[in-house]
């Protein structure tokens, strides 16, 4: 799985790694996994049922973003180990916020043990923009002991960026294969 990287300013107080990675994409769904470790050091917010909601990004939060090949705009997809989720579209960086029509709730199962915890989120394919696609995986932790992280796939430099930012192109990192023939 690809490690995800903390910003520099936001160090985590207890976790040791995060890993990230799509694990399928089918005609019906796009699959990934988050992997922290350890998982008993995890704030984690309380059960919500599969709801669209805003502010997930406030507590524990597994994000994706994915910019189609040739375009500015950007969807952005927030999953919490709560179940809630939110899912936005962009006309460019940080510009022209809208919810995205999502017809089917994406699914999260949350696993946690005390070393290590898992995400497994199933988000319906037809919510996902069509066509290659760069993508950026990360994720806000929030421990036990109050310290928030912010950890992606890259983040930009710090000198140009000092504050945690998913928008960033320079987090756009990883890339989404075609969907699996069935």
């Amino acid at each position: 799985m690809p490690q995800l990287i903390p910003h520099p300013a936001f160090p985590p107080a207890r976790i040791a790694s995060v890993e990230a990675r799509v694990t399928g994409m089918t005609a019906d769904w796009l699959s990934l996994r988050w992997k922290v470790v350890p998982g008993a050091v995890l704030k984690l917010p309380p059960f919500a049922g599969r709801k669209r909601a805003d502010g997930l990004w406030r507590k524990t939060c597994f994000e994706l973003f994915v910019k189609r090949d040739g375009s500015d705009g950007y969807s952005e997809f927030n999953l919490s180990p709560s179940e809630a989720w939110a899912a936005y579209d962009f006309d460019s960086y940080r510009a022209g916020m809208r919810d995205r029509p999502v017809e089917r709730a994406p699914a999260c199962s949350l696993r946690n043990g005390s070393s290590c915890t898992l995400l497994d989120v199933h988000i319906p394919a037809d919510a996902i923009p069509a066509g290659p696609a760069t993508i950026g995986l990360s994720a806000v932790l929030e421990e036990t002991c109050g310290t928030r992280s912010f950890w992606a796939l890259a983040h930009p430099e710090a000198s140009r960026q000092p504050q945690p930012d998913f928008h960033d192109p320079a987090c756009f990192a990883g890339r989404l294969a075609a969907p699996e023939a069935p």
